[in-house]
């Protein structure tokens, strides 16, 4: 699975939330910075290529649907992040937030009762 550019990562988000959509969706969903419609097909299309889009045919327009879940991308990133930013320690990552006041002890809390108890059992 290849990394994707930020604006094919942005398209893709919202690709998953749509489910499925064609072109000028996708490009009415861009608030900022918005690509010229033909920009945008060529990176959906590029999308596709790359394994992450699929498409169905409409004449001759395309309807285009992801086949990568977000979770499937979510993991494959968050373990190279962590692998490259934080010596690959999940302690590491998680004191790095700590410190910069990203997560709160209350957060920790409940981290650490999902990691005790991860069926939800009390």
């Amino acid at each position: 699975m290849q990394k994707l550019t930020n604006k094919e990562e942005e398209i893709m988000h919202i690709l998953w939330r749509l489910k499925k959509a064609f072109v000028k969706e996708v490009q009415a969903e861009i608030t900022e910075d918005q690509p010229h419609y033909n920009t945008l097909s060529t990176i959906v299309r590029n999308l596709e290529e790359k394994g992450f889009v699929g498409h169905n045919a409409f004449g001759n327009t395309h309807q285009y649907y992801p086949i990568i879940t977000l979770e499937a991308y979510s993991k494959k990133y968050m373990n190279t992040a962590i692998d490259n930013y934080f010596n690959s320690s999940y302690k590491n990552m998680v004191s790095f937030f700590a410190k910069e006041e990203k997560i709160s002890a209350a957060e920790l809390r409940e981290i650490l009762d999902m990691i005790e108890n991860p069926k939800g059992e009390k």
